[in-house]
């Protein structure tokens, strides 16, 4: 049996642009997934070459394309 996602996605929030998605276990503890979703983010602003404070994350719901 699988264990289910959750779907999440990085914003640059100057071009409101999706740089990542990435999916994490959805049987993660809400800081586990705090903690996963920012060491993310510092990786996906030093990969673009923006600042930190620009990207920002948010959980893809099953109702977005």
């Amino acid at each position: 049996m699988e264990t289910p996602v959750k779907h999440y996605k990085f914003i640059n929030s100057r071009t409101d642009n999706v740089i990542y998605y990435h999916s994490l276990e959805s049987n993660l503890s809400p800081e586990q997934v705090r903690e996963k979703l920012e060491t993310l983010k510092a990786q996906v602003a030093r990969n673009n070459g923006v600042f930190l404070d620009t990207i920002y994350w948010e959980e893809i719901k099953e109702n977005e394309d």
